[in-house]
Order: structure tokens, then C-alpha cells, then sequence
């Protein structure tokens, strides 16, 4: 019964799209015989055919340690948050820059403005044992010094969305939790408990500003009401893959998603209903590309998703050290067209 129950969820998985590993695949045979191998077993390793819809736009040099988010600030203009070197690095098309020390943790999310951008900041693990963190929000205005705006003791906050010029999203995929910052000079305070995620990822607010979409890798897709803090799951009317969501945009009236925890990785969109409250389509943009190491965080500008596409975590240890035997690499910022929809 156990070993029906089993074939039934990969058979589920697999339909939804989920590529099996060459091993898992030999298990699965294993238990129905390979007599008896079904059509979607046998046909499960087209799941991981590649998709490719992006091209390079930028370079990062690999002296900017584990690149993880991207802003777009203008056409051929990037500022971009690193993991480990702890700065911001910028280009303005003509070459690449990092920002001075910020006294900061490892920076991740960033969302910019005409008027400056802000980062999120904590310990993500990488930093060096016995090393100071700092846990908030660096906000860098044009023409001002930073500001650190700090959190909640123990908060470490990463994915990092505006609303408006001044009210800013933030989770913490170490605590769980998401935080509210009703202006640079306000302060950072709790929107939903910590514990209440898993790993809370990436963030959308919806255009009113009444609801966040909110993505969890084993959660799958939450909503948060922004008045009170109340979660609620994010369903679809029919059986998709919502696991392993990094970066989360609302774009016209779908989610940009991308996959990075599922096998294959992807890009997709999925379609919103009508009030917001459920997933009633999902499209593939892009999978597998043979480019991509892990495709990690990035921006909407001008009907288009830049996204960092081969992130580089899998090659420092915990602390932020490289490991042994590896070797830097560039970084690719990848441009996604989103304006093309297929028409009914």
C-alpha cells in the first residue's frame, strides 16, 4: 500500500511537470517492474528538456563574491547586492564598480527608485565565525550617507519589495517572519510572526496594496493581508507545482515566478484570477536553460524580468569561504521578455 501510495504522488508530480532524477527513476521502475513501466515514467525525463527565452545583457566580474539580487536603474544601468563581499556593485554600461563598506551583513534583496534604493541585510550564513552582522535595512539615497535602519533583535532579513516611496516589505527566510517599514525614519516592526513560514522568499504587493504575495520554498504560495498580518495559502483551480519559489513579481495580472528549489528549475507565470485570490493558469517561460547554474533574484523593467542566472552558492562553504578545489566565475545578468502572451 505504501509503494501504491508513492507511485500515485510521482505519477502526480510527474504530470505536473517534475523531472525525476535517473536514480529515482530506476526506484520507480523498481516497484511497478519493468515490464509494467508506465508511459509517464518512461516519458518522465522529457520534463528536464531545456527551454531557453533569455539573453546576457550584463557581466558581473567574479571579484563581486556570490552576486545574488539585481535593480535595474535605467536602460544598460545595474546595481547589484553581494553575498559574501558584503557591497553593492554598480554598473553604468561602461564597466563595474563595488559601493564603499557598509558595515553590513551578507546583502541580499534590493529595490530601487529615482530617489535611491534600499537592501536587505543579515546573516545568511555566510558570514566568517565570530564575525558582526548587521540585521536590517541600508537605505542609500542619492547624495546621502547610508542609513541603517535596524531590525527586530535576532531578524535577518533578505527578498525586500516596496510598496510605495516609502513603505518596504521585508522576509526573513532564517525566522520565518515579515516585516513592515513605514518609512526610513519609522523603524522596522513585525507584520507576521515569526515561525509563521518556513523560509519566506520573495514578495509582491498586490497594486492596492491591500494583500502580499509571498513565496515559501515548502509552503508553496502564501497571501498576507497587510492591515492585519493574516496568512492565507494561495490556491489554484488546478494541481500545479508551487514548491521551491525564490523570486516573485506581480506583473499585469500574473506572478513571475522563478523555481529554483524544483528539478527542473524554471521560470513561470502564473495567472490570477479576476479578485486576486487564486492561481487559475501557469505557463512555462523558461527551464533548464544549459546556462544556468541557479537563476536567483532580479527586477521588472520595462515589460522584461532581469535576473541574475548562474548564482554561485554552490561554491563557498558555510562562513562565506570558498571551497576547495573551486573557482570564480563571472556572473550573468539575463534579460526574460514578458510582454509576448500567448493569445487564446
Amino acid at each position: 500500500e505504501q509503494f501504491e501510495r508513492a507511485l500515485i504522488v510521482a505519477e502526480q508530480l510527474a504530470g505536473e511537470g517534475y523531472a525525476f532524477s535517473a536514480g529515482a527513476r530506476e526506484f520507480l521502475a523498481g516497484l511497478v517492474g519493468e515490464e509494467a513501466t508506465p508511459v509517464w515514467l518512461a516519458a518522465n525525463e522529457q520534463n528536464s528538456a531545456p527551454l531557453t527565452a533569455s539573453e546576457v545583457v550584463a557581466t558581473i566580474p567574479q571579484q563581486a563574491l556570490l552576486p545574488e539580487d539585481v535593480a535595474v536603474l535605467g536602460e544598460g544601468s545595474y546595481a547589484v547586492t553581494t553575498v559574501v563581499s558584503r557591497r553593492v556593485w554598480f554598473s553604468n554600461g561602461q564597466g563595474w564598480f563595488p559601493s564603499g563598506p557598509l558595515g553590513s551583513g551578507n546583502l541580499s534583496g534590493i529595490v530601487a527608485d529615482g530617489s535611491g534604493m534600499v537592501v536587505g541585510s543579515g546573516d545568511l550564513g555566510m558570514i566568517v565565525e565570530g564575525g558582526e552582522s548587521f540585521g536590517g535595512l541600508i537605505a542609500m539615497e542619492n547624495g546621502n550617507d547610508p542609513l541603517n535602519i535596524t531590525a527586530p533583535e535576532g531578524v535577518q532579513l533578505s527578498d525586500i519589495a516596496f510598496f510605495s516611496d516609502q513603505v518596504i516589505y521585508a522576509s526573513d527566510p532564517i525566522g520565518g517572519g515579515v516585516y513592515k517599514s513605514e518609512g526610513m525614519g519609522d523603524g522596522i516592526e513585525v507584520l507576521v510572526a515569526p515561525g509563521t513560514f518556513r523560509s519566506p522568499q520573495g514578495i509582491a504587493p498586490s497594486e492596492d496594496g491591500e494583500r502580499l504575495y509571498i513565496s515559501d520554498y515548502r509552503y508553496g504560495l502564501g497571501m498576507i493581508d497587510t492591515a492585519t498580518g493574516a496568512v492565507t495559502r494561495l490556491s489554484a483551480d488546478e494541481p500545479m507545482l508551487l514548491d521551491g519559489i525564490d523570486g516573485l513579481w506581480l506583473y499585469d495580472d500574473e506572478l513571475i515566478a522563478v523555481q529554483n528549489g524544483l528539478n527542473p528549475m524554471r521560470i513561470v507565470a502564473l495567472t490570477l484570477s479576476p479578485d486576486g485570490n487564486r492561481i487559475t493558469a501557469m505557463r512555462v517561460l523558461e527551464q533548464a536553460n544549459p546556462e544556468w547554474t541557479e537563476p536567483l533574484g532580479g527586477d521588472i523593467f520595462e515589460d522584461a524580468l532581469y535576473y541574475i542566472g548562474n548564482g554561485s552558492w554552490d561554491l563557498f562553504d558555510e562562513g562565506g569561504t570558498l571551497k576547495e578545489g573551486a573557482e570564480l566565475r563571472a556572473t550573468h545578468i539575463r534579460r526574460l521578455d514578458l510582454a509576448e502572451k500567448p493569445t487564446d
